[in-house]
């Protein structure tokens, strides 16, 4: 249940917006003005606005398989356009976020099944994505390899997600990102916890219009034309 401390007026899709404008900021600050630092750190808030929702989605979705399949899709073709245009072999956020879901259901199906394979499952789920993300760059390195915000990327919204209450659930998100800022070392990824006071202003709800497409289409539509631009 949603008990603010505060009175939540930002529904799911204004924050998400909030998120969408913030990753643009970022992108453009990275391809086209890094002159301007300022647009990479404006864009810090958006990896734990639309991890918190990934971890929201999973809890709420009717259709795993469906909601899974979008984004790990989505990231497939990120990738592309990534690959095509750059060369790279960095993988996208949608690449993370697609491991994390499968950690939650793997997780969640233990939690109900309560049996040693499901564990056994849930466990080696969290051992592959330590390896991609920690292990596997050391090992190609000079190849470009590598998880977008690397392992406690992918646990963010498994931690969300595990956590019971909502200031519960923000103080589990605050707790990883100092763990993230703290391990990548950068003094620019401390910005991220500015994304904590939007979130404290969540009112657990929507928002009245379906926007649902729209994030799953800006996504990989806002790559191809900064890409282009460059």
């Amino acid at each position: 249940m949603h008990l603010p401390l505060f009175p939540g007026f930002l529904s799911g899709n204004q924050l998400k917006i909030l998120a969408l404008l913030a990753m643009t900021c970022d992108h453009a600050g990275l391809l086209l003005l890094p002159q301007y630092p300022i647009l990479r750190g404006i864009g810090r808030l958006a990896f734990p606005i639309f991890a918190w929702f990934i971890a929201e989605g999973c809890r709420y979705t009717k259709n795993r398989g469906r909601y899974f399949f979008m984004i790990a899709v989505l990231a497939l073709f990120c990738q592309a356009v990534s690959f095509l245009y750059a060369g790279s072999l960095y993988q996208t956020i949608l690449v993370t976020f697609s491991i994390s879901i499968l950690w939650i259901f793997a997780v969640d199906r233990a939690q109900r099944l309560g049996t040693w394979g499901a564990w056994w499952i849930a466990g080696s789920v969290g051992g592959v994505s330590f390896f991609l993300s920690e292990i596997l760059p050391l090992w190609v390195r000079g190849s470009g390899f590598a998880i977008d915000y690397g392992f406690w990327g992918i646990f963010f919204p498994l931690a969300v997600w595990l956590a019971e209450g909502y200031w519960s659930r923000l103080a589990a998100a605050a707790l990883v990102l100092a763990v993230l800022s703290l391990s990548d070392g950068v003094l620019i990824q401390w910005f991220s916890l500015f994304a904590l006071f939007p979130l404290a202003l969540y009112n657990g709800q929507r928002g009245t219009w379906n926007l649902k497409y729209l994030f799953y289409i800006y996504y990989p539509l806002h790559l191809v034309v900064l890409h282009l631009l460059k």
